[in-house]
């Protein structure tokens, strides 16, 4: 068995054994499993040093979702994954996975705890190994609580996996509870049984140890500030798969890199960004669009400095309806301004800002006024298919557009640019597309390099290539917000928001195919599950100072027969 499914299948499988406790409790086995299979009820034998929690249901409803989605080549290659992980993991036994283990598995959840300090010391001591000075990274420090749904179903699988060759099983006790050691391939696990309800395993003795403190009464993962709310609190995704919880969202990022003998220690600036971020919760799930992560996370207001608004989205009504790839966003301006304001206390970056704007003054271009500080409002970057000209080669090209109150700095700025490039021996020439006048720089025997004009009285555009610039200024053709796949990607996506990212999945594919595939083909698999997606959508909102959400989804195709 491959080190890297032997990792998977030890905490999940191999410990289960534990849950065989004794024949005496059979009687206790026929009873209810209480809560089992909850998030709160995991997360109050977790401790409350854990740095993070992921809770992941196993209720065959929420997952039977996913097959009203895929095309009749992914369901088949789905179908041989799991059939693989079956013969991969139990090719040495007779157990199945469908058979022996999914019946009684309720959720788990998986909880990352601050690194043992016994291996971290170990960690940072250089390696034995001769002529080697790295250190040894040391293995994530995760304790695992599944929920028992079915205690007799359970406890034949525990009698069963206790009959495998291979299997070695030790016990000691810890404050009048059964600690199971197993071995199995030359790998220990620690596992426990606890109030008959949950298996608590880990690669560590230690961390179960403290999972048994947690349940004898010290502070739990629940007893976070907020995090029962947090776990009990209807969720606002359909069909809940997984959901994350990282109460200290800066402590946690110090804590691992502590923990990573490779890592550099952040400096005191970069630990008061990421102090920005107080909590964060996340929560996966399945709806009739695909599958949708809604991400909160709850902020310093002292210490967000990025001022937040929303954007109408009319620019979407500028671009061609085939543009598969897109960035929305407002006030790109302002962002700036912050980010200058910020870079004075990181000298290298306000060093790197410092010597660009020097750069630019030699050609008379002032980079916080000629560059960024007339884009104000609304803007977009886009790409768009062509096969055209210089862009043949490549298969596509790009477009920004910005609205501005500022229309004269703007057009000063491109008057600039236009006599340097004429200055690099490039033809600026002048053409009219669709009623609009755009000016082009020309390459000798390769068309159009850049394009730009005004497609009204604020909004202008620089396109990458003259088919591009074409579809731009062509105003009687299909727009963006008319694409069936851009409303269904975008189209159930919180408003009003901050703008968009999106992705259409099958353009992107078919221009893989076409042009970066022909040196090194597309493996079929992935050509299959890329094939099955219809789009990918992100979007933010922030309803206050203190609140930042996000929100994705992986639009899927719904399921066909052919």
């Amino acid at each position: 068995m491959p080190e890297r499914k032997s990792n998977l299948l030890i905490p999940a499988v191999g410990a289960a054994v534990v849950i065989a406790g004794s024949v005496a409790a059979y009687i206790y086995f026929k009873g209810p499993s209480g809560d089992s299979s909850g998030a709160l009820g995991s997360a109050k034998l977790v401790p409350s040093t854990a740095l993070m929690a992921t809770y992941v249901t196993t209720d065959p409803q929420a997952w039977a979702k996913l097959q009203q989605f895929g095309t009749p080549e992914t369901q088949k290659l789905i179908a041989k994954g799991l059939e693989d992980f079956n013969e991969d993991f139990f090719s040495k036994s007779d157990i199945s996975y469908e058979k022996d283990i999914k019946p009684w598995v309720g959720g788990v959840m998986f909880a990352v705890l601050p690194p043992n300090p016994t291996k971290l010391a170990q960690s940072n001591k250089p390696s034995t190994e001769p002529n080697s000075a790295t250190k040894v990274q040391p293995e994530p420090n995760v304790l695992m609580v599944v929920g028992i749904k079915d205690k007799l179903n359970a406890l034949n699988f525990a009698n069963k996996w206790k009959g495998q060759k291979g299997v070695k099983i030790q016990e000691s006790d810890y404050k009048g509870e059964k600690i199971t050691e197993t071995t199995e391939n030359g790998r220990l696990t620690y596992s426990v049984v606890i109030n008959n309800n949950h298996l608590v395993l880990a690669p560590e003795k230690q961390a179960v140890e403290k999972a048994i403190d947690t349940f004898k009464g010290q502070p739990s993962f629940a007893n976070q500030e907020g995090a029962n709310t947090i776990l009990t609190a209807r969720s606002d995704v359909k069909n809940t798969l997984a959901q994350v919880y990282i109460p200290d969202y800066g402590g946690m990022i110090q804590q691992l890199i502590a923990a990573s003998p490779q890592a550099r220690e952040l400096p005191p600036q970069s630990l008061a960004q990421l102090k920005q971020v107080k909590s964060l919760v996340a929560r996966v799930g399945i709806d009739d669009q695909g599958v949708r992560l809604k991400a909160i996370a709850n902020l310093d207001p002292q210490l967000n400095k990025f001022e937040y608004q929303t954007t109408p989205a009319n620019i979407v009504k500028q671009l061609p309806s085939d543009t598969f790839a897109l960035i929305t966003g407002n006030g790109i301006s302002r962002s700036w301004s912050t980010l200058v304001e910020q870079s004075k206390d990181y000298p290298e970056f306000n060093q790197i800002i410092q010597q660009v704007r020097g750069q630019l003054k030699f050609v008379n271009i002032d980079l916080d006024k000629d560059v960024f500080g007339w884009m104000d409002q609304e803007f977009a970057f886009g790409t768009i298919p062509s096969n055209q000209g210089m862009l043949a080669s490549v298969g596509f090209g790009g477009a920004l557009i910005f609205e501005t109150s500022d229309r004269q700095t703007a057009e000063a700025t491109l008057s600039k640019l236009d006599n340097l490039a004429k200055t690099q021996r490039i033809n600026i020439s002048q053409r009219n597309i669709g009623g609009k006048d755009v000016t082009e720089w020309q390459i000798p025997r390769q068309g159009a390099l850049l394009s730009h004009g005004w497609l009204d009285k604020n909004t202008v555009f620089l396109a990458i290539g003259g088919s591009v610039a074409e579809a731009m200024a062509t105003s009687n053709s299909p727009k963006l917000d008319s694409s069936d796949t851009f409303k269904a990607v975008t189209g159930s996506l919180q408003k009003p928001n901050a703008g968009y990212f999106y992705l259409d999945m099958e353009k992107t594919v078919s221009l893989l195919n076409s042009f970066v595939a022909k040196r090194q083909p597309i493996p079929s698999e992935a050509n299959t599950i890329l094939n099955s997606i219809r789009g990918f959508g992100v979007t933010a909102t922030s309803p206050d100072k203190s609140t930042s959400q996000l929100e994705m989804l992986l639009a899927l195709k719904p399921k066909t027969t052919k």
